[in-house]
């Protein structure tokens, strides 16, 4: 049943209120974000109607690792995505605020993000719990060759300045965005903090992800074979609906602060 305005006043969906139950009286959630969390912030995803690999299926060459080695036109075109990224002026949403405040309540064990945005931090989660970006930060850049890591914004200014494909200060190596492409392995030690935030919930919230693209789909299953609820918030269909306590397809700015909600008569943010 989807929430709907009377008036001035709210009725929430069964599954809202349902899943406020179990989030509110839960010790250790942990939360587990995908895309869908940030399209309210202007940034598109990439599977869904508007998604960057919906409107432009060439696209996905960009974020391929062999074919951003092998070719300088792609990494070129990668450096112009990377400028123009809507995260340099993207703001969180609702749904990251959401977060922030359950964390604030002291309920959250880890978020556990794909989004390469930096908008959870920015929403102010990461204070007491972890942010784990399991698909690493568009905000730093990392040499392929030494490793070295600096800030994402000062290599854009290098672009402003006509380098299309900036080579690292350190080495002279190949820089890319701190994120990790297709074809590369996930950071062993963060995923197996994500891991571990998965099997210590009480209460796992799975939000704006399709759950197609392992091992981080995974932790629901893992999460749920391990005790705890398992809360689905995503607009379509994902392969784990039939483990899930609770199913909410309600929009995440609207669903998630009524679902962290300690008074359930807490107005809509």
């Amino acid at each position: 049943m989807p929430r709907i305005a009377l008036g001035w006043s709210i009725v929430e969906s069964d599954e809202v209120l349902r899943a406020r139950e179990f989030v509110v009286t839960a010790r250790h959630v942990s939360v587990l974000t995908g895309a869908g969390v940030s399209t309210a912030s202007g940034i598109p995803d990439f599977r869904g109607p508007q998604g960057l690999w919906t409107k432009d299926p060439k696209a996905s060459r960009m974020f391929d690792i062999d074919a951003y080695v092998a070719d300088r036109e792609i990494r070129v075109l990668a450096w112009q995505n990377r400028r123009d990224h809507p995260a340099w002026t993207a703001q969180p949403n609702a749904a990251h605020r959401a977060i922030a405040d359950l964390e604030r309540q002291g309920r959250v064990r880890a978020v556990i993000t794909q989004n390469i945005d930096g908008l959870h931090q920015a929403a102010g989660s990461g204070h007491t719990a972890a942010v784990l970006e399991v698909h690493g930060t568009i905000r730093n850049t990392v040499c392929l060759d030494c490793q070295d890591r600096r800030p994402m914004l000062d290599t854009l200014d290098r672009l402003e300045s006509g380098e299309d494909d900036p080579p690292c200060l350190a080495c002279g190596g190949m820089l890319k965005s701190d994120t990790v492409s297709f074809g590369q392995q996930l950071d062993a030690r963060v995923l197996d903090q994500a891991m571990r935030a998965a099997r210590e919930a009480d209460v796992l919230i799975a939000a704006g992800t399709s759950l197609q693209v392992n091992p981080i789909a995974s932790l629901v299953p893992m999460a749920w074979q391990a005790g705890a609820r398992v809360i689905i918030c995503n607009a379509d269909p994902t392969p784990y609906d039939s483990i899930a306590e609770v199913i909410v397809r309600d929009p995440l700015e609207e669903a998630l602060p009524r679902m962290v909600a300690v008074d359930s008569s807490e107005p809509l943010q």
